[in-house]
């Protein structure tokens, strides 16, 4: 079967401009062109962005993508690995349901909330994949070893100043602040100093690549779940902008 530009869109919730995108950039040509420039679209390039828009939910940059895309030739393969990764996510999120409906009724019957049953599915481990294959496995591993050897008092401060600094940015981006500001500037470096503070990630100790924080930029953008982080898909922008300020002046 084949699709026109404008089916898969509306079947995606893509656009037809995305669309066209990931073809300029050589990520998803079309099967064939026809006359008038009306593109389209057969099974195998259906599958290709099935694909992509996968990898795009565990926050990949384009680029990224075309690199895994290549290295990957197995489709079957590839998207068995997806599909254990979103099955994954589903139990997670199972659990999270259930670990809120516990506490509501608790709270709503008057008896005890237990701990242990109300962080059930807040797990830092569900990033492991997405962490190994952006950055390696040494990087997840220590990390993690960091993570897990840190006192709670430890933990609890350095949570306490990674909301913070996420307060901190939309509280600038709804104010309608400059990225290039005296203000968003010293966000920035604070941003900067915080990547670098976990050990595993690229720069620790040394400062972090230009590289890896405009990565980092775009994909606050690209990811649902970081727009949230910094107040929206405003705060988000916001954040990216700020960055690639920073990265301009260095």
């Amino acid at each position: 079967m084949e699709a026109s530009i404008q089916e898969v869109a509306r079947l995606t919730g893509t656009t037809s401009r995305t669309l066209r995108h990931y073809d300029a950039v050589g990520l998803l040509p079309p099967s064939r062109v026809a006359a008038g420039g009306h593109r389209w679209y057969d099974d195998a390039a259906l599958v290709r962005l099935q694909r992509i828009l996968l990898l795009r939910r565990l926050g990949l940059g384009l680029t990224e993508i075309g690199r895994v895309l290549d290295r990957e030739q197995d489709e079957v393969v590839a998207l068995r690995r997806h599909l254990a990764w979103l099955r994954d996510e589903q139990r997670r999120l199972e659990r999270l349901v259930a670990s809120v409906e516990r506490t509501i009724t608790a709270r709503e019957e008057g008896g005890p909330v237990m701990a242990e049953e109300m962080f059930d599915g807040f797990d830092h481990t569900q990033y492991k994949d997405e962490v190994e294959q952006r950055w390696g496995a040494d990087a997840y591993a220590t990390s993690d070893a960091w993570w897990r050897g840190m006192p709670d008092d430890e933990k609890k401060g350095w949570q306490a100043r990674t909301a913070r600094l996420a307060a901190d940015w939309a509280a600038a981006a709804a104010t309608g602040t400059d990225p290039a500001s005296d203000e968003a500037q010293a966000l920035a470096v604070r941003h900067v100093a915080w990547l670098t503070s976990i050990p595993g990630t690229p720069g620790h100790g040394t400062g972090a690549p230009v590289e890896y924080v405009l990565g980092l930029a775009e994909l606050y953008v690209a990811d649902e779940r970081f727009g949230a982080t910094y107040g929206g898909p405003q705060g988000a922008a916001f954040v990216r902008d700020a960055l690639h300020a920073w990265a301009a002046s260095r």
